[in-house]
C-alpha cells in the first residue's frame, strides 16, 4: 500500500479559473410574501381608530342565504338526473317497498313516484346511507334475474292479440274497401282520359254555386245550446244534439220536429246518421253512446269508455261506429251484435274527434294533444301522423277524392293534408276563434266548410284555398255543421240555441221551377 505524498505546509495547489456564464443569470423565482403577525388585541384596538368597521345587511345575508340554497338545489338536482332510477312503475314500487318507504300516496301518478323516489335516493346518499341503496340496487337486480328466469321459460308474443270478433271485421273492411278504392282510383283515370271531361270547368261551377249560398230558414233547437248536427241519407231528416242530453230528429226542409229521443243522463255531445239507413247514433258526456231508430226507439247502447265522449262516427259499410272519448282512446263498435271490437291508444291526451275514409280503409282520430293520428283499418297499424297545430284539434274530415285530410283546431287554423306524401298541404288562417268542425263537400270535395266560435261558418275552394262564402247569421258559437249528400244544403248549430239552414240560391229557384 503507498502512502500519500506529504505536502509542504501552507501550500495550496493553484485551481483553474471558472468559465464564465454565457446567458445572463435567471432572475430568482419571487417566493410567497411573508405573513404579517397576528395582531394583538391591543393592536386591534388601535387599528379600530383608523378602520371603519362594516357591517353586514340582513337583505345581503338573506340575498347570500338564498343564493347558497339555490347553488346546493342544483347541485343536488344534478346529482339526482344522475342516479340510475328504474323507469318501470312496478319496478320503482319495489325499490321504494325495500327502502322501508310507502309505495304510493294519496293521488300519486308514476312520474310523481319516480321523482319522489330520486329525491328520497339523493337525501340517501347526501347523509352517507350509501349501503341501504347498495342494497335495494341489489335486492332489485336479483329480482329482475328471476323475472328474467322466468320469462326464459315462458315467451310472451310481442304485441296483443286481438280477438276474433275483431280480426273478422279487418277482413269485411279490406273486402269492401278495396273494391271500393279500385272503383275511385278507375274513375278518377276515366275523368282524365276523357276529352268531354272538364275537371277544371266543373269544379269552378261547384264554387260558383257555393258562393250563392242564403240562409233559408232558422229553427230554435231546444232550451240549451246545440252541439251536433247530421243529415240523413237522402237528406229528408235532421238529428240534433244538446246540452239538455235530448236528441230531435227534424224532417227537412221545413225543419219540423218528428221525433225526441230521450235516454241520456248527462249533455249530448254529438250526432250521426247511417250512412246506409235511418238509424242514427248519439254520444254523451255520461260516457256512453247510443244507437237510435228514426222513430225514437232506443236499439243498443254502448259502454265501456272510461270518461266523456266527444265526437261520434259511421263506418261507410253502416256496420261499425267510431267514437272518442276524454279517457285518451277512440274505440270501434259493432252495431249488430254491441261488441267493442277495438279499443285504440296512442293520443297522449284526450281524444275529440273520429273520422272514416270514404273507402272505409283508414280512420282518423284527432285529439287534445294537437295531433291527428291516421289508422289502418286492415292492418291496425298507424298509417302516419299529422304534426303542425300548434292547439288541441278539434275535427277531422276525408275528401272524397281519397287523398287529401281537413283538420280543425283552436289555433283559429284549418290544416290540408296530403296522404300520398303524408305532408301538410296548406294552412288556412280560417276564423278569429277556434274551429270547432270541419267537412268536405260529400259530391267531389271541391270545397269544405269550417265551423266556429266566432259565430260564423265559411266555405273555402280546394283548388286554391280561397274564402267562397261566409255564413253570419248565428248569435253566438258555432258549434258543428254538416252538408247534404247532394251539397246543395248546409246546416248549422251553435250555442244560441238554432238550427240554420243554408241553401244554393239555384237549388231554390230549381224547386221553385218544379212547384210551377
Amino acid at each position: 500500500m503507498e502512502n500519500p505524498r506529504p505536502q509542504a505546509p501552507g501550500f495550496t495547489p493553484s485551481m483553474a479559473p471558472l468559465p464564465l456564464p454565457l446567458h445572463p443569470p435567471i432572475a430568482p423565482i419571487p417566493g410567497a410574501p411573508p405573513r404579517a403577525p397576528a395582531s394583538t388585541p391591543a393592536a386591534a384596538e388601535s387599528d379600530d381608530d383608523d378602520e371603519v368597521d362594516y357591517e353586514v345587511s340582513d337583505d345581503h345575508r338573506a340575498a347570500r342565504e338564498r343564493h347558497e340554497r339555490a347553488v346546493q338545489e342544483l347541485l343536488q338536482r344534478r346529482r339526482a338526473y344522475a342516479m340510475a332510477v328504474p323507469t318501470n312503475d312496478s319496478a320503482v314500487r319495489a325499490r321504494l317497498r325495500r327502502l322501508g318507504e310507502p309505495i304510493t300516496l294519496f293521488g300519486e301518478r308514476e312520474m310523481e313516484r319516480r321523482d319522489r323516489l330520486r329525491g328520497l335516493m339523493v337525501r340517501l346518499e347526501a347523509d352517507g346511507q350509501v349501503d341501504r341503496l347498495l342494497r335495494a340496487q341489489e335486492d332489485d337486480q336479483g329480482a329482475a334475474g328471476a323475472d328474467e328466469d322466468d320469462a326464459e321459460q315462458i315467451q310472451y308474443p310481442f304485441f296483443t292479440e286481438g280477438t276474433k270478433e275483431l280480426l273478422q271485421a279487418r277482413v269485411d273492411i279490406a273486402q269492401y274497401s278495396l273494391p271500393r278504392a279500385k272503383a275511385r282510383v278507375e274513375r278518377a283515370k276515366r275523368r282524365l282520359a276523357d276529352p268531354d271531361e272538364d275537371p277544371d270547368a266543373e269544379a269552378d261551377l261547384v264554387v260558383k254555386q257555393a258562393a250563392e249560398f242564403v240562409l233559408e230558414c232558422s229553427e230554435i233547437g231546444d232550451d240549451r245550446p246545440l252541439t251536433g248536427c247530421s243529415f240523413s241519407r237522402d237528406a229528408s231528416m235532421l238529428a240534433t244534439s244538446s246540452w239538455s242530453g235530448i236528441i230531435k230528429v227534424w224532417s227537412m226542409p221545413q225543419i219540423t220536429k218528428i221525433a225526441t229521443l230521450k235516454g241520456h243522463t248527462e249533455r249530448a255531445t254529438d250526432v250521426a246518421f247511417s250512412p246506409v239507413d235511418n238509424v242514427l247514433a248519439t254520444a254523451s258526456a255520461d260516457k256512453t253512446a247510443k244507437l237510435w231508430n228514426s222513430d225514437g226507439s232506443l236499439l243498443m247502447s254502448f259502454n265501456g269508455h272510461l270518461d266523456r265522449l266527444a265526437r261520434v262516427a259511421f263506418h261507410p259499410s253502416g256496420k261499425y261506429l267510431g267514437t272518442a272519448s276524454f279517457d285518451k282512446t277512440w274505440r270501434l263498435w259493432d252495431i249488430n251484435t254491441g261488441t267493442e271490437l277495438l279499443l285504440q291508444e296512442g293520443h297522449s291526451r284526450s281524444v275529440y274527434g273520429v273520422s272514416f275514409h270514404p273507402d272505409g280503409s283508414l280512420a282518423a282520430s284527432c285529439g287534445l294533444d294537437a295531433h291527428a293520428r291516421v289508422w289502418d283499418l286492415r292492418s291496425g297499424r298507424l298509417y302516419c301522423t299529422l304534426i303542425g297545430h300548434v292547439k288541441p284539434v278539434l275535427g277531422v274530415s276525408f275528401s272524397p277524392n281519397g287523398h287529401l285530410v281537413a283538420t280543425a283546431s283552436e289555433d283559429n287554423f284549418c290544416r290540408i293534408w296530403d296522404l300520398r306524401t303524408r305532408r301538410m298541404l296548406y294552412s288556412i288562417p280560417a276564423h278569429k276563434s277556434l274551429i270547432s268542425h270541419v267537412k268536405f263537400e260529400p259530391q267531389e270535395g271541391h270545397y269544405l266548410a269550417t265551423s266556429s266560435y266566432d259565430t260564423r261558418a265559411a266555405l273555402w275552394s280546394t283548388r286554391d284555398y280561397k274564402p267562397i262564402k261566409s255564413l253570419a247569421g248565428h248569435e253566438s258559437k258555432v258549434t258543428s255543421l254538416d252538408i247534404s249528400g247532394d251539397g246543395q244544403q248546409i246546416v248549422t248549430v251553435s250555442h244560441d240555441r238554432t238550427i240554420k239552414m243554408w241553401s244554393c240560391r239555384s237549388s231554390i229557384r230549381d224547386n221553385e221551377m218544379e212547384l210551377d
